[in-house]
């Protein structure tokens, strides 16, 4: 059997696809209707309950009480994050459970069914992105069923007199709510003979595209502003054969027209005049909508979602004629990330949707994290910005030989609009397709991204004060830090075999201090002669983190008691498991090397030995930690510049 060619293969494909999307579409009448709902009555949800169940049918999933970040960020409270979102927003779970708590409470018919869902965040946060995505959810779900023809596809129950209404609830258990628009009442008058049960029922998806379910309101200004986006208009050339008051001559074709059934959205709505959020509060509080021209309201059911900034939504409040539409309001803020973790997997996404197919160099990304999120940090009179920032990102923080116990919920009851300004993903996006731009390599490194940075900030932030902060942020903080995880990464690669090392200390250290403890010996693993706690040998780890002095006994029986507490439990230790000695153990690996890494580094005075070791570093920085052979030549040389310098 020959190979298919390009052409073939698709053609393939495009016939499985239209296999797929043969779908028996229901034709049928209001009889035909009404027998289907005995075996699926959840086909007349509402808007609400119908968007809240498409997203929630991927699963949801609940943070264990045992995770780290749970832990740590949360303080072990029960935390659901929502299948559908993962893999494309990071860092927002708190955003994300309260706009799926708005569903929830409103697909239970509460008094969030009447009220406006508004996304408030600065430029770049997301809001545009996650609005996409609930659209899309409900672009996933089942078709829905509506009467024929009719221009807002509204729901066949409405067809139902009132007078049976009652016993139609008492016999189905469902509850009708709305009624026809002007179009099918006049259909069902004239074409019908009256005769509900008689009218045409058909099925229809839900599509952007097709304006089938979604409606869009752009902002616009006064000038051009025009009610008829909203609700659709009279069409003058009809005007001649029917009256004004006649449906004929309605084209119902606005937003709220289209959004029927699912979900309209502003735009920046707050840049609209608010007269024209007049009808938004109509249709959300009343359910219904102003036909064009002389017409009858009309029944509306769909989520009203909208967003803005945040200086649109101070000004719009500051107003006190708006208090009635800022009563009508559900705000969920979304802010920039404040874990850099979590803002680096944006930037993974980012380029991995990008046609890049460069190298890019461990750390560059964290870097670029790591300034975005310091730019969005307030002062905090308790810890300085860099220790607010791996607190944030659920790290420990070691001061006296000891992990420093600040209550993240007390930081973020300190600045609780954090978040909500400093830089955007889209202004790191572009650093980072500068220092792509720029190189002659191919790649791109945390030397590269810092440079791209500061030369962006120095172009682009006009507000002084932010961008001598930010400066500061890239000359000093950050540089200091990726010199600190790049000496750490380098001894690493150095030492063979660092794990095991770290690991001999660890139990060698843990076997003394336990002995010293418990006034024992220990056991010498050459001799087999007890011997007493050797204090020095466990002074010049200690003193890696400054416990000096008497302060090393507590240190000795904390670390003792949180080993054994762990053992207990049945769970493991390693050199690892206590963050203060593991960066004492890390200290002291580092210090040792590091007279011989500054002649490891210098390429003109090397021996053969020297060299071979040179090498093997290389090597062990390609193979284990990522790099290629030209970055880790660059961060090799720039750590040989800065931390390893003759004086």
């Amino acid at each position: 059997m020959s190979k298919l060619n390009k052409s073939e293969k698709f053609l393939k494909l495009v016939g499985k696809h239209k296999e797929t999307k043969k779908v028996n579409k229901f034709e049928g009448t209001l009889s035909d209707y009404l027998p289907l709902l005995e075996v699926n009555p959840g086909i007349t949800k509402l808007a609400h309950k119908r968007l809240y169940d498409a997203i929630t049918s991927h699963g949801i999933t609940r943070m264990s009480t045992s995770d780290t970040r749970c832990n740590k960020l949360f303080n072990g409270e029960e935390v659901r994050t929502y299948d559908y979102f993962q893999g494309k927003f990071f860092g927002m779970e708190r955003s994300l459970a309260k706009i799926m708590r708005f569903l929830r409470s409103a697909s239970l018919r509460g008094e969030e069914s009447r009220q406006v869902l508004l996304l408030l965040g600065p430029v770049g946060a997301g809001k545009s992105a996650l609005l996409e995505r609930i659209k899309t959810a409900l672009e996933e779900c089942d078709s829905m069923f509506h009467i024929k023809d009719c221009p807002i596809r509204e729901e066949p129950l409405h067809l139902i007199p009132r007078s049976l209404r009652e016993n139609f609830e008492e016999i189905y258990g469902l509850k009708v709510e709305g009624d026809l628009c002007p179009v099918c009442r006049h259909t069902l008058k004239e074409k019908y003979n009256n005769d509900y049960m008689s009218m045409d029922i058909t099925q229809s998806s839900f599509s952007v595209r097709g304006r089938r379910g979604v409606g869009v309101v752009p902002p616009m200004d006064a000038n051009s502003q025009d009610v008829t986006v909203l609700i659709g208009s009279e069409d003058i050339s009809k005007l001649d054969l029917y009256s004004e008051d006649d449906p004929r001559v309605l084209s119902l074709n606005g937003a709220f027209n289209v959004g029927n059934r699912g979900i309209v959205e502003f735009v920046e709505v707050f840049k609209n005049e608010i007269e024209f959020l007049h009808t938004m509060i109509t249709a959300t509080q009343e359910k219904s909508v102003p036909s064009p021209g002389k017409g009858p309201m009309i029944y509306f059911d769909g989520v009203i979602l909208a967003h803005c900034n945040e200086a649109e939504w101070n000004k719009f409040k500051s107003e006190n004629t708006n208090e009635a539409i800022l009563d009508r309001i559900v705000r969920v803020n979304v802010p920039y990330s404040l874990e850099y973790s979590e803002e680096q997997k944006i930037y993974e996404k980012l380029l991995g949707l990008s046609d890049f197919d460069g190298h890019v160099a461990p750390h560059t990304l964290e870097v670029a994290s790591m300034f975005a999120v310091l730019s969005r940090l307030h002062p905090s009179n308790k810890v300085d910005s860099l220790t607010k920032m791996k607190i944030y990102n659920g790290k420990d923080v070691i001061e006296q030989g000891s992990v420093k116990k600040i209550d993240v919920n007390d930081l973020r009851e300190e600045s609780r609009d954090e978040g909500m300004t400093g830089i955007s993903t889209r202004f790191i996006m572009k650093a980072i397709d500068a220092a792509m731009s720029d190189s002659d390599k191919n790649m791109v490194t945390p030397i590269s991204i810092r440079d791209a940075l500061i030369k962006q900030v120095k172009d682009q932030i006009v507000v002084e004060d932010d961008r001598n902060r930010y400066l500061a942020y890239l000359g000093k903080t950050l540089h200091e830090e990726y010199l600190s995880i790049l000496e750490k990464e380098i001894t690493k690669a150095f030492v063979s075999a660092y794990d095991e090392q770290a690991e001999s200390l660890f139990n060698n250290y843990l076997d003394h201090a336990e002995a010293y403890v418990n006034l024992s010996t220990v056991k010498d693993s050459v001799t087999n002669e007890e011997i007493n706690p050797d204090e020095s040998f466990m002074a010049s780890i200690e003193e890696q983190i400054g416990i000096v002095g008497t302060s090393r006994d507590n240190f000795r029986i904390d670390i003792t008691s949180y080993m054994f507490s762990k053992l207990r439990r049945g769970e493991e230790v390693d050199w690892k498991s206590y963050a203060p000695l593991r960066e004492a153990i890390e200290t002291k690996l580092t210090a040792s090397v590091r007279d011989i890494s500054r002649i490891v580094t210098k390429s003109k005075s090397r021996d053969k030995k020297q060299q071979v070791k040179y090498n093997e570093m290389v090597k062990t920085l390609i193979d284990d930690y990522g790099y290629n052979e030209q970055s880790a030549e660059e961060v090799i040389k720039f750590a040989a510049n800065n931390l390893w310098r003759d004086s």
